[in-house]
Formats: structure tokens, sequence, C-alpha cells
């Protein structure tokens, strides 16, 4: 018996021969259904289904539930309606990121919360041990499904299976509730993939219908499965960071280029005096994207240099499946972020040439 967890859809997985699944931080999840490349330009072009259902949940509630978050994440919490969702990320109190994560204002004195899998637990502590009278923590990942439809026949695919105005709902908007294929869920339009998407909230017994009648619904538009592969490969094309790659407890929001979602000016929150003197100062660090001149492909952890100065490393990296360039994001000493410098990255002993470039590295609507 296999000591990984699984999501409520692994039984379906089995429907595609050439499924492969591996640990993903403690869950047996498929890195792909078909193939990398092909899912990828399936979400690029048409559409791809992703079981995301390992991230985690929790519902934050009470008359001081706002208050509560905003004291835990940098951006500013007060400024959702009831429908809408914000990314942020949440900090340390030395500026280092505990999660990045997004928050759903379910009314005006509930949230969600969706984390990353493998930070569930951490965060859960994390937010009981600075959790304030009036609020109430409540972990539902188990009992919550969820699914991911994703590229540009997103909303006319979900639009077979669902009267919601999926059309016109905007982006980081979201309808409780939602009816689709049957089942009331929560349907919001947001993404992981740097394509237009939906992300389904379901409950776990629900997942396995929504899944088949989707695929089924989709299939003239091109829908097919995609795994943890190409969502890689995808959000790694849309620059969109990684916990434990682009973000960590080391790694401050404004040196992984989130600056945005930084709001100094909310009040005060967990980590905004060390953020505060880094905004002030500049950061010393920053991401950069960087393409290999020579030939090969940048991995995480490999060394960057300047000359004989090592200046930092690469956070994710490989030949992106839209461009089939060799590309990486790189955390490196800001002094060297300009686009256009030339650097080197290490690869088994060997010194290659780099240069460093704009990100991201695709936007929505580029031409493939």
């Amino acid at each position: 018996m296999s000591s990984l967890q699984r999501t409520p859809l692994y039984p379906l997985y089995s429907d595609f021969p050439s499924v492969r699944c591996i640990d993903f931080g403690g869950w047996e999840l498929p890195v792909q259904f078909h193939g990398i490349v092909r899912e990828h330009e399936a979400v690029r072009r048409q559409a791809g289904l992703f079981d995301v259902s390992h991230m985690g949940e929790f519902l934050v509630t009470g008359p001081n539930a706002e208050v509560f978050l905003q004291q835990m994440v940098t951006n500013d919490v007060s400024r959702l309606s009831v429908g809408q969702a914000q990314y942020a990320p949440m900090c340390n109190d030395n500026g280092g990121t505990v999660d990045d994560l997004l928050v759903y204002k379910l009314s005006d004195n509930q949230f969600m919360l969706v984390v990353n899998a493998s930070n569930i637990d951490k965060d859960l502590q994390w937010l009981k041990d600075h959790i304030i009278e009036g609020v109430d923590l409540q972990n539902i990942s188990a009992e919550t499904a969820l699914i991911a439809l994703q590229g540009p026949e997103a909303a006319a695919i979900l639009s077979k299976v669902s009267d919601e105005p999926v059309h016109t709902l905007p982006s980081f908007h979201f309808i409780q509730n939602a009816d689709v294929c049957g089942t009331s869920v929560l349907l919001s339009r947001t993404g992981y993939t740097g394509e237009d998407g939906f992300e389904i909230y379901c409950p776990a017994e629900s997942a396995s219908v929504i899944w088949k009648e989707l695929l089924a619904a989709g299939e003239p538009n091109g829908l097919i499965p995609a795994g943890l592969g190409a969502r890689d490969t995808l959000r790694f094309e849309a620059k969109l960071a990684l916990y434990g790659q682009e973000l960590s407890d080391t790694i401050s929001p404004l040196e992984a280029g989130l600056g945005y979602f930084v709001k100094l000016d909310k009040g005060n929150f967990i980590g905004r005096d060390a953020l505060a003197l880094q905004k002030n100062e500049g950061v010393q660090r920053k991401l950069v994207g960087v393409e290999l001149i020579d030939r090969g492909i940048p991995r995480s952890h490999y060394p960057v240099y300047v000359d004989n100065s090592l200046i930092g490393e690469i956070t994710s990296g490989t030949q992106s499946p839209t461009s089939k360039r060799n590309l990486g994001l790189a955390l490196i000493d800001s002094r060297f972020a300009a686009v256009g410098t030339e650097v080197s990255i290490e690869i088994r002993g060997k010194r290659l040439k780099a240069v460093v470039v704009k990100t991201p590295f695709y936007k929505k609507g580029e031409t493939l």
C-alpha cells in the first residue's frame, strides 16, 4: 500500500494508460497524462484540466476575521468585496515568505484561504500561533476537491455544463453556490498558467462526476487532462512563483518581484518592518530571467556567476515549450539584474554563457 496521500480523483487516473504519477510533497499526483509538451500546448491553444485537490483550504470566520488577515498577509484584504479574491503572500518577521496564498471573501465575516499543499500543516500552525479573539479557523482541505480548467477555450467549455455567467465573470472574482454539472460549487476565475481559466472548489465526493463531465463536454474543444509537469512549465513561462523555489522563508516577496502585493501603507502586519527596510534601501537580490546561449538547460540550484564571482542561483528552469528557448529564473545580486547582463551558469562543473532577459517569458495572447 502506498503511504502517499491521494486526491478523490486518483481512481480516475488509470483511465489514461500513459499516465505517470510521482511523489509530490507526500502526494501521489500525475506528472503527465499524455506528455508534458502536448498538455502544455493544449492549455496554450485550447484547454487543459488539472486535478489540484492536494491544495489546502482554510475557513477564517468571525467578527475579527478581516482584522486578523490584515495582520497575517502583505496584501490589503480590506480592498476585497464579497465575491472577490486576491493573491497574498504571508511573511515572517524577517520578511521571508511563510507561504503565498489566495484569499477569497465569502462574506463580511468569512474568508477562505487557499494554501500550498506542502505548507498546509505549517500554515495552519502559523495562523493558530497568531490568532486573535473573535476569529475561528477551520481546515476544510480534506473535504474539498479542486479542479482547474485552464486555456482559451475554458469559458466555452464551462458554459456547456453550467448556466452561470462565466463569460462575464471578471478575473479574480467568484460565484458561491454555482451550479456546475449539477453540483453546487465555488467557481472562481483564477489560475496558475498565464491563460484564462477557472477553478472549481467542490465537495470531495462530487469531484469525479465533475471531472468526467467536463472532459466529455470539452472534448470537441480540444480539452485534455494535464499534470504537474505542464502546470510547472506553464506557470514558469508566465513567471508565476512556485513556493520552495521563487519564494521561501528566506526569500521575500519584494526579492521575488511581487512588490505589487505588498501594501506597506495599509497598517501594521507581520514582516512589515523588514519589508519596508528592503524597499527603502533596495533589495540586495532580485529574481530575473536568464537565457542560456551555450547548449544546456538551467535547473534549480545551478550556480550563477559573473566572471568568477558567484552572484546567485537558478530557482526554476527548463526548455520553454512555447518558445523552445532554454530559460531560467534566477535569484541574483541585484547589481547584475539589468536586462542584457552577461552571466554564466554552472552545469555539471562547466560554466556556460547566458544573458539576463526580460520576463515574463510569455504573456496571454502572444502568437504561438
